[in-house]
């Protein structure tokens, strides 16, 4: 009687130790070993049920041809961006960048999760518990080696190498027609203004074409060249040849309305010409992959054509 009471009483026990060591071991076949942030990890030759917790993730999963299972949100409850298409159409929410729902990631069944140390390291121990976990380092000046890592985890490096060498010399040759041009990229946030400088996502496209940027948009004087602050006073700083300019949520695009209705923007040069563009968020700002990296040229392409 005591042996079968206690038998009963480990039978939880082994069955929670059992969806334990399930969830690190369900890639079945063989693996690789890719290096990344956070260490070295096995992945499956090739995975078929993909987490991605980044947005630059989304952009790289799409122009692989590949679609994730999910995908963390940038805010909760937005859309899939819109210049994916219907590629994501399928993909589950898993929460936010910096609050994701481990839970809802589990039940995904994944056998890769893609993220991003600078995002979520302190999720990686768990995530690492639920499927086989590969982190990049940064965001944005690194784009392009975090998109050659996460396409080598996805069994897809030769492909990913093929699309960046595309982008790089579309790139040349869509620079190459205005040389003689500044552009200017502003940002506007909830509770502030920003240029966008020369290790931005957007920013490191415009260098990729060559096209010059206004001094005070180069940042020379800070350590960190994403972005410098601006306010309705010395919003003149933002002016170029063409300006190029955003909002980041609906808050910010209130701002983004009285500023840009104001007299102190009316006054700027690419304002007064008809040269400032109202561009997406999502593919200037929040892309930061290949595929929204081809669109921003698209539009410097269309709206610097007729300056030429």
């Amino acid at each position: 009687m005591r042996l079968r009471l206690a038998i009963a009483a480990m039978l939880p026990v082994l069955a929670l130790a059992a969806c334990g060591s399930s969830t690190t071991t369900q890639e079945a076949g063989p693996t690789r070993t890719v290096t990344h942030a956070m260490g070295k990890t096995q992945v499956p030759m090739t995975p078929k049920r993909v987490v991605v917790l980044d947005t630059d993730k989304l952009d790289t999963m799409v122009s692989l041809g590949l679609t994730p299972v999910g995908a963390a949100q940038a805010q909760e409850n937005q859309a899939w961006p819109k210049y994916l298409g219907s590629a994501l159409s399928n993909t589950k929410p898993v929460g936010t960048l910096q609050q994701l729902n481990l839970e809802a990631i589990m039940t995904l069944k994944p056998d890769l999760i893609l993220g991003s140390k600078f995002r979520q390291e302190p999720f990686y121990d768990k995530l690492a518990k639920i499927a086989p976990t590969v982190f990049t380092e940064r965001v944005g000046v690194t784009w392009k080696e975090n998109f050659l890592l996460d396409a080598e985890a996805l069994g897809k490096a030769d492909r990913a190498r093929q699309l960046l060498s595309g982008y790089e010399q579309r790139a040349k040759e869509v620079g190459a027609k205005f040389a003689k041009l500044q552009v200017g990229i502003v940002r506007f946030m909830p509770t502030e203004i920003r240029m966008y400088g020369p290790e931005s996502f957007s920013g490191i496209v415009v260098g990729d074409a060559a096209i010059p940027r206004p001094e005070a948009q180069r940042l020379a004087g800070q350590a960190d060249k994403r972005f410098g602050k601006l306010s309705q006073e010395n919003i003149a700083k933002a002016d170029a040849d063409a300006v190029f300019y955003s909002a980041y949520g609906e808050a910010a695009a209130k701002s983004q309305a009285t500023v840009t209705g104001g007299p102190l923007w009316k006054n700027l040069e690419a304002v007064k010409s008809g040269n400032a563009h109202n561009v997406d968020d999502e593919i200037w700002m929040l892309g930061i992959g290949v595929t929204a990296a081809g669109k921003i040229l698209d539009d410097l392409d269309k709206y610097l054509t007729p300056l030429a």
